[in-house]
Protein backbone atom coordinates (compact mmCIF):
# COMPACT_ATOMS: atom_id res chain seq x y z
CA UNK A 1 0.00 0.00 0.00
CA UNK A 2 2.36 2.44 0.46
CA UNK A 3 4.24 1.56 -2.56
CA UNK A 4 1.35 2.45 -4.23
CA UNK A 5 0.99 5.60 -2.92
CA UNK A 6 4.18 6.67 -3.59
CA UNK A 7 3.67 5.80 -7.70
CA UNK A 8 0.24 7.44 -7.29
CA UNK A 9 1.72 10.60 -6.24
CA UNK A 10 1.34 10.80 -3.11
CA UNK A 11 3.71 11.66 -0.09
CA UNK A 12 4.73 9.01 2.60
CA UNK A 13 5.81 9.56 6.22
CA UNK A 14 8.56 8.26 7.24
CA UNK A 15 10.82 8.66 10.42
CA UNK A 16 14.56 9.60 9.91
CA UNK A 17 17.36 7.31 10.86
CA UNK A 18 20.74 8.73 9.50
CA UNK A 19 22.38 6.27 10.58
CA UNK A 20 21.24 3.43 8.04
CA UNK A 21 23.17 1.48 6.27
CA UNK A 22 22.99 -0.89 2.96
CA UNK A 23 22.92 -3.73 5.21
CA UNK A 24 20.08 -2.60 7.23
CA UNK A 25 18.07 -1.79 4.50
CA UNK A 26 16.29 -5.35 5.03
CA UNK A 27 15.91 -4.80 8.17
CA UNK A 28 12.41 -3.52 8.10
CA UNK A 29 10.37 -0.85 6.00
CA UNK A 30 11.43 2.10 7.64
CA UNK A 31 15.00 1.73 7.15
CA UNK A 32 14.02 0.99 3.58
CA UNK A 33 12.36 4.07 2.96
CA UNK A 34 15.31 5.63 4.50
CA UNK A 35 17.94 4.34 2.29
CA UNK A 36 15.95 4.93 -0.71
CA UNK A 37 15.88 8.76 0.23
CA UNK A 38 19.18 8.50 1.01
CA UNK A 39 20.38 8.03 -2.43
CA UNK A 40 17.77 10.29 -4.05
CA UNK A 41 14.93 7.99 -5.21
CA UNK A 42 12.42 9.58 -2.97
CA UNK A 43 12.55 13.63 -2.00
CA UNK A 44 11.87 15.56 1.15
CA UNK A 45 8.43 17.49 1.20
CA UNK A 46 8.77 18.82 4.43
CA UNK A 47 9.38 17.56 7.91
CA UNK A 48 8.21 18.30 11.19
CA UNK A 49 9.14 16.99 15.16
CA UNK A 50 7.73 14.39 16.67
CA UNK A 51 8.18 13.17 20.75
CA UNK A 52 11.91 14.45 19.85
CA UNK A 53 12.17 12.42 16.26
CA UNK A 54 12.66 13.59 13.08
CA UNK A 55 9.87 13.05 10.38
CA UNK A 56 9.78 13.93 7.12
CA UNK A 57 7.12 13.62 4.00
CA UNK A 58 8.71 12.12 1.15
CA UNK A 59 7.84 11.14 -2.57
CA UNK A 60 9.04 10.13 -5.61
CA UNK A 61 10.98 12.96 -6.85
CA UNK A 62 10.64 13.15 -10.89
CA UNK A 63 8.89 10.77 -13.73
CA UNK A 64 12.79 8.71 -14.41
CA UNK A 65 12.69 8.09 -11.21
CA UNK A 66 9.16 7.19 -11.24
CA UNK A 67 9.81 4.87 -14.60
CA UNK A 68 12.23 2.70 -12.87
CA UNK A 69 9.85 2.29 -10.10
CA UNK A 70 7.28 1.02 -12.36
CA UNK A 71 9.57 -0.70 -14.41
CA UNK A 72 11.16 -2.60 -11.40
CA UNK A 73 7.71 -3.31 -9.69
CA UNK A 74 6.94 -4.83 -13.42
CA UNK A 75 9.76 -7.06 -13.52
CA UNK A 76 9.38 -8.43 -9.82
CA UNK A 77 5.33 -9.29 -10.70
CA UNK A 78 6.65 -11.11 -13.84
CA UNK A 79 9.22 -12.91 -11.65
CA UNK A 80 6.41 -14.01 -9.08
CA UNK A 81 3.89 -14.81 -11.60
CA UNK A 82 6.68 -17.70 -13.71
CA UNK A 83 6.32 -19.10 -10.12
CA UNK A 84 2.55 -19.61 -9.68
CA UNK A 85 1.09 -22.51 -11.17
CA UNK A 86 -2.28 -21.32 -12.79
CA UNK A 87 -3.07 -25.21 -13.77
CA UNK A 88 -6.63 -24.45 -11.58
CA UNK A 89 -7.42 -21.17 -13.38
CA UNK A 90 -7.12 -22.95 -16.90
CA UNK A 91 -9.31 -25.94 -15.25
CA UNK A 92 -11.30 -23.29 -14.36
CA UNK A 93 -12.31 -21.81 -17.64
CA UNK A 94 -12.42 -25.20 -19.59
CA UNK A 95 -15.09 -26.25 -16.95
CA UNK A 96 -16.74 -22.41 -17.49
CA UNK A 97 -16.74 -22.12 -13.67
CA UNK A 98 -16.77 -18.35 -13.43
CA UNK A 99 -17.04 -18.54 -10.11
CA UNK A 100 -13.96 -20.13 -9.80
CA UNK A 101 -11.78 -17.78 -12.04
CA UNK A 102 -13.18 -15.04 -10.22
CA UNK A 103 -11.56 -16.35 -7.03
CA UNK A 104 -8.45 -17.49 -8.25
CA UNK A 105 -7.64 -13.80 -10.09
CA UNK A 106 -9.20 -11.91 -6.88
CA UNK A 107 -6.79 -14.14 -5.06
CA UNK A 108 -4.03 -13.12 -7.51
CA UNK A 109 -5.04 -9.08 -7.45
CA UNK A 110 -4.60 -9.15 -3.79
CA UNK A 111 -0.59 -9.45 -4.26
CA UNK A 112 -0.16 -7.47 -7.21
CA UNK A 113 0.58 -3.55 -7.13
CA UNK A 114 -2.50 -1.99 -9.08
CA UNK A 115 -1.29 1.36 -9.25
CA UNK A 116 -3.19 1.74 -12.60
CA UNK A 117 -6.31 1.45 -11.06
CA UNK A 118 -8.32 3.03 -13.18
CA UNK A 119 -6.72 2.14 -16.54
CA UNK A 120 -7.82 -1.55 -18.64
CA UNK A 121 -4.42 -1.64 -19.75
CA UNK A 122 -2.41 -2.63 -16.33
CA UNK A 123 -5.83 -5.07 -15.96
CA UNK A 124 -5.48 -6.37 -19.31
CA UNK A 125 -1.04 -7.11 -19.03
CA UNK A 126 -1.90 -8.76 -15.72
CA UNK A 127 -4.34 -11.16 -17.13
CA UNK A 128 -1.57 -11.55 -20.09
CA UNK A 129 0.84 -12.05 -17.85
CA UNK A 130 -1.08 -15.06 -15.69
CA UNK A 131 -2.69 -17.09 -18.99
CA UNK A 132 0.63 -16.91 -20.68
CA UNK A 133 2.03 -18.93 -17.34
CA UNK A 134 0.36 -22.08 -19.17
CA UNK A 135 2.54 -24.42 -21.69
CA UNK A 136 -0.94 -25.97 -23.32
CA UNK A 137 -2.40 -22.56 -24.73
CA UNK A 138 -1.15 -20.19 -26.90
CA UNK A 139 -2.16 -16.18 -25.87
CA UNK A 140 -2.50 -13.83 -28.31
CA UNK A 141 -3.03 -9.57 -27.23
CA UNK A 142 -4.84 -7.47 -29.16
CA UNK A 143 -5.01 -4.39 -27.42
CA UNK A 144 -2.15 -2.84 -28.59
CA UNK A 145 -2.89 -2.89 -32.22
CA UNK A 146 -6.31 -1.30 -32.25
CA UNK A 147 -7.86 -3.47 -34.92
CA UNK A 148 -11.41 -4.07 -33.56
CA UNK A 149 -10.67 -7.62 -32.03
CA UNK A 150 -11.37 -8.87 -28.45
CA UNK A 151 -8.53 -8.23 -25.90
CA UNK A 152 -7.27 -11.47 -25.30
CA UNK A 153 -7.97 -14.77 -27.59
CA UNK A 154 -6.59 -17.92 -25.96
CA UNK A 155 -5.99 -21.08 -27.96
CA UNK A 156 -4.85 -24.22 -28.11
CA UNK A 157 -2.09 -25.37 -30.73
CA UNK A 158 -4.22 -27.68 -31.73
CA UNK A 159 -7.58 -26.96 -33.96
CA UNK A 160 -9.56 -29.90 -32.17
CA UNK A 161 -8.24 -28.32 -28.92
CA UNK A 162 -10.12 -25.42 -27.06
CA UNK A 163 -10.37 -21.66 -27.17
CA UNK A 164 -11.42 -18.96 -25.16
CA UNK A 165 -12.07 -15.23 -26.15
CA UNK A 166 -11.66 -12.60 -23.56
CA UNK A 167 -12.79 -9.28 -22.49
CA UNK A 168 -12.17 -6.93 -20.15
CA UNK A 169 -13.45 -3.86 -18.41
CA UNK A 170 -12.99 -1.62 -15.36
CA UNK A 171 -15.79 -0.69 -13.13
CA UNK A 172 -16.34 3.06 -11.68
CA UNK A 173 -17.27 0.85 -8.59
CA UNK A 174 -17.23 -2.44 -6.82
CA UNK A 175 -21.41 -2.06 -7.36
CA UNK A 176 -21.04 -2.40 -11.26
CA UNK A 177 -18.93 -5.03 -11.48
CA UNK A 178 -21.62 -8.16 -12.25
CA UNK A 179 -22.83 -5.78 -14.85
CA UNK A 180 -19.52 -4.32 -16.40
CA UNK A 181 -18.79 -8.28 -16.95
CA UNK A 182 -21.75 -9.16 -18.59
CA UNK A 183 -21.21 -6.10 -20.92
CA UNK A 184 -18.08 -7.56 -21.79
CA UNK A 185 -19.41 -10.11 -22.69
CA UNK A 186 -22.28 -8.55 -24.89
CA UNK A 187 -19.66 -7.32 -26.35
CA UNK A 188 -17.91 -10.36 -27.72
CA UNK A 189 -21.20 -11.33 -29.52
CA UNK A 190 -22.21 -8.32 -30.97
CA UNK A 191 -18.82 -7.57 -32.12
CA UNK A 192 -18.49 -11.45 -33.18
CA UNK A 193 -14.86 -11.94 -32.48
CA UNK A 194 -15.80 -15.67 -32.40
CA UNK A 195 -15.09 -15.01 -36.24
CA UNK A 196 -11.19 -14.87 -36.40
CA UNK A 197 -10.90 -18.29 -34.40
CA UNK A 198 -13.97 -20.04 -36.65
CA UNK A 199 -11.82 -18.65 -39.66
CA UNK A 200 -9.13 -20.47 -38.16
CA UNK A 201 -11.00 -23.89 -37.48
CA UNK A 202 -11.59 -23.45 -34.40
CA UNK A 203 -14.74 -25.02 -33.12
CA UNK A 204 -14.61 -25.37 -29.12
CA UNK A 205 -14.84 -21.64 -28.42
CA UNK A 206 -15.93 -20.07 -24.67
CA UNK A 207 -16.27 -17.00 -23.99
CA UNK A 208 -15.50 -14.09 -20.87
CA UNK A 209 -16.12 -10.97 -19.96
CA UNK A 210 -14.09 -9.96 -16.93
CA UNK A 211 -14.40 -6.45 -14.97
CA UNK A 212 -11.99 -5.24 -12.31
CA UNK A 213 -12.16 -2.71 -9.47
CA UNK A 214 -9.19 -1.84 -7.60
CA UNK A 215 -7.93 -5.86 -6.35
CA UNK A 216 -11.65 -7.04 -7.13
CA UNK A 217 -13.02 -8.51 -10.00
CA UNK A 218 -16.22 -10.66 -11.53
CA UNK A 219 -16.28 -13.16 -14.69
CA UNK A 220 -19.10 -13.48 -16.86
CA UNK A 221 -19.23 -16.71 -19.39
CA UNK A 222 -20.54 -17.21 -22.22
CA UNK A 223 -21.29 -20.17 -24.73
CA UNK A 224 -19.69 -20.29 -28.21
CA UNK A 225 -18.80 -23.63 -28.42
CA UNK A 226 -19.93 -25.63 -31.91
Amino acid sequence: MQIERLLSGETLEIQVHEEVTYDDMHDEGENLWNFLLFTGYLKKESEYFKESAVFLRVKIPNTEVWTIYRDTIRNWMRAKMKKEDFRDLYRAMEDKNAEKMRDILNGQLFGTISFYDSAENFYHGFLAGVLSQSEDYIVKSNRESGNGRSDLMVKSPSLRGRSFIIEVKVSDSIDSLEEDAKKALQQIEDRNYAKELRQEGYRKIDCYGIAFYRKDCEVSVGGDSL
